[in-house]
């Protein structure tokens, strides 16, 4: 086969251009700290790195929910945290209320005290988010949520919750209605009330207190009537389902012993005029803060009420203050809770975002000791192509002559 020195020159230029380029590529390897630069450079390395990106690009996006989460769930704990504290002085303030040497002025002055309350627990209740809604709001609402009106406070929200759209599901906002309208009545199982008298229309003479439940199997559910007939010394009491109009209880009666029937265990205190009757209901989840704080508002505020009247407008209210306190306070762990689990989310997001990291710079960033160590070998092998390219240059026939 016939070499012609054209020929071998090509080649030796041709070999010379390859290794050039393989020491830019090198080089720019060095410079950039990347081995892929392109997907050409490696498909499956590049095809590994844009899912570790795809996967680092959706935890950034549950991380601002997440912060956006922690801060609605901070704000409304707080909210809910300074709620209990006024309803802890409206409770304060009924105890003072049931002391029997407070004149109806002095009980005006704890009136025009829980109005206070009042207004700071609805300004409570219409407290914004900081981001342009209200904290319970529920799934939303451009206006303040609760409207106070001639009727007492209204809900004007909508019922639920708002959530982020991420598979987390951070919630950002809290059921209103649930929070302050949606309280357990009476003891949780039952409400006890007074009647009016049925056959003088007056008031009762006697009060009635909250009960308890001895044996929940035995409850119906059902409503009650406690009637007092005859005159002291000599009364008597009759309970009657008056759902099915049986008869359940009855005997003499005695101020403050206990009248159990049907697993329900409750007490009428005081000296009843023959016709006082008291009412058992099924208790709800119905119980309305505002509505609450106003009726005990409007209580105190009434002149001239007897001993019974004070007695029993006091232990009822105070048991439903009671009721919308836990309910607050339930409330309030559930969004601790919440928090809890955003704390623990936010260490599972940070931990996979690391691991995505560091799956995206296994897969395209370079090995610098490898990549120097090459570098320095395309170099090498690059100089000694230019050496014996020279050699070879000064061995034509043409040289050897001249020589």
């Amino acid at each position: 086969m016939r070499l012609s020195t054209a020929n071998l020159y090509d080649a030796s230029i041709a070999n010379l251009q390859r290794r050039q380029q393989t020491l830019q590529h090198q080089q720019m390897q060095l410079t950039s700290g990347k081995r892929i630069a392109m997907a050409s450079d490696d498909p499956t390395g590049a095809a590994r790195a844009e899912r570790a990106l795809a996967t680092m690009g959706r935890v950034d996006a549950n991380q601002r929910a997440l912060e956006a989460s922690r801060n609605s769930m901070t704000l409304a704990e707080s909210a809910l945290g300074d709620a209990n504290e006024l309803m802890q002085q409206a409770r304060e303030a009924m105890v003072s209320a049931g002391n029997a040497s407070y004149s109806d002025a002095e009980r005006q002055g704890l009136a025009n005290k829980l109005q206070g309350i009042r207004d700071q627990l609805l300004s409570i209740a219409n407290r914004p988010d900081g981001a342009g809604g209200y904290l319970f709001s529920g799934q939303g609402s451009a206006s303040p949520p609760f409207l106070d009106q001639a009727g007492g406070v209204t809900y004007v929200g909508v019922a639920g919750s708002i959530q982020t759209g991420n598979i987390d599901s951070f919630q950002l906002s809290i059921d209103g209605r649930a929070a302050w309208e949606q309280a357990r009545s009476g003891n949780g199982s039952f409400v006890t009330d007074a009647n009016p008298n049925a056959i003088t229309g007056q008031p009762a003479a006697a009060w009635i207190d909250s009960g308890r439940v001895t044996n929940p199997t035995l409850v119906t559910g059902q409503n009650y009537r406690i009637d007092i007939a005859g005159t002291a010394p000599a009364q008597t009491y009759s309970v009657t389902n008056t759902d099915t109009g049986a008869g359940v209880a009855g005997g003499p009666y005695l101020s403050g012993q206990n009248i159990v029937f049907d697993g329900i265990s409750l007490a009428v205190t005081g000296t009843p005029a023959d016709g006082d009757n008291f009412s058992v209901a099924p208790a709800s989840n119905s119980l309305k803060l505002f509505d609450v704080l106003d009726r005990a508002i409007t209580e105190l505020k009434t002149p001239l009420r007897n001993n019974a009247q004070i007695a029993q407008s006091n232990t009822g209210r105070m048991r439903d203050i009671d009721a919308v306190m836990g309910s607050l306070q339930n409330v309030r762990s559930q969004v601790g809770e919440r928090l809890n689990n955003i704390d623990g989310t936010e260490t599972r997001l940070a931990a996979l975002k690391q691991y995505n990291a560091e799956e995206k710079s296994a897969a395209e960033d370079l090995d610098m000791v490898k990549g120097i160590s090459e570098f320095q070998n395309q170099q090498t092998g690059y100089d000694t192509a230019l050496k014996t390219y020279a050699l070879v240059q000064r061995m034509s026939l043409f040289q050897y002559i001249q020589g």
